[in-house]
């Protein structure tokens, strides 16, 4: 960071994860925290985080899971600085390898991981306009297709390792159509604000040779209620847990 830029140290999971984070531009919120839970890692397995930003994800997983090994990549060599430094401050055994993810370095091209997560842009760069800030303009769009992100997710899992992605819900036609032919046993979660409203983001999970039918999860709710009626928290019991305790969210439920 420059001594011009300010920075915040934010609270996950009800204070087990600490961040540094720009005051202005990208800031992790709540979806990392959902990529997280939606994570099944176990004990000893080796994750690796595309565009890991300030670590928000990773970190959290590190704290829900014992026992990782983690690495992450990141493009942007301020945001890859942060990730380094919250990593010592959450004592983490985790890499953080500042690349584009389409370049990856030898040595993790040549590793298997048992998991890749993924939070790639939500916008499509042919759709929408750059932001001035470049830590917002890659989190929000960046130059590289999502397709990508999914051909090197890919190539870097090991045999029957899972890809955990989240993305904007109205992006799920191209996420499916850049799984076909690499990862199968498809899962895919809606994550609605409330209770019959229109799903926003969805959760993705595939395996590498999959061979499971395609399942649409329950939708996960975000908050009580048919629409915001006071100031303040409104979040459900099940993403309080996730927020607040580290809870999971568990596949096949």
């Amino acid at each position: 960071m420059t001594a011009e830029t300010t920075e915040t140290c934010d609270a996950f999971l009800g204070g087990r994860v600490q961040l540094y984070q720009p005051a202005e531009g990208y800031r992790a919120g709540v979806d990392p925290v959902l990529l997280a839970a939606a994570t099944a890692a176990q004990p000893g397995q080796h994750v690796l985080e595309l565009g890991c930003g300030a670590g928000a994800a990773a970190l959290c997983l590190n704290a829900r899971v014992a026992g990782l090994s983690l690495t992450g990549v990141e493009m942007l060599p301020m945001y890859a600085d942060l990730a380094r430094r919250n990593v010592t401050l959450n004592n983490a055994d985790m890499t953080v390898v500042e690349a584009d993810l389409r370049h990856l370095p030898q040595d993790i091209k040549a590793r298997g991981f048992d998991h890749v997560i993924a939070n790639p842009p939500y916008y499509d760069r042919a759709r929408s306009t750059a932001a001035t800030n470049a830590g917002r303009d890659m989190a929000l769009g960046g130059d590289t297709p999502l397709s990508d992100w999914i051909e090197v997710a890919a190539k870097r899992l090991a045999p029957k390792g899972y890809l955990t992605m989240i993305q904007k819900a109205d992006r799920l036609p191209d996420i499916l159509t850049s799984l076909m032919g690499r990862l199968g046993s498809v899962r895919v979660r809606a994550i609605q604000p409330r209770l019959g409203r229109v799903a926003e983001l969805v959760i993705v999970q595939a395996r590498k040779g999959g061979r499971a039918a395609f399942v649409m999860e329950p939708p996960l709710i975000m908050h009580e209620g048919a629409r915001h009626l006071r100031d303040g928290e409104s979040y459900t019991a099940q993403v309080l847990t996730i927020l607040r305790e580290g809870g999971d969210l568990p596949w096949g439920h």
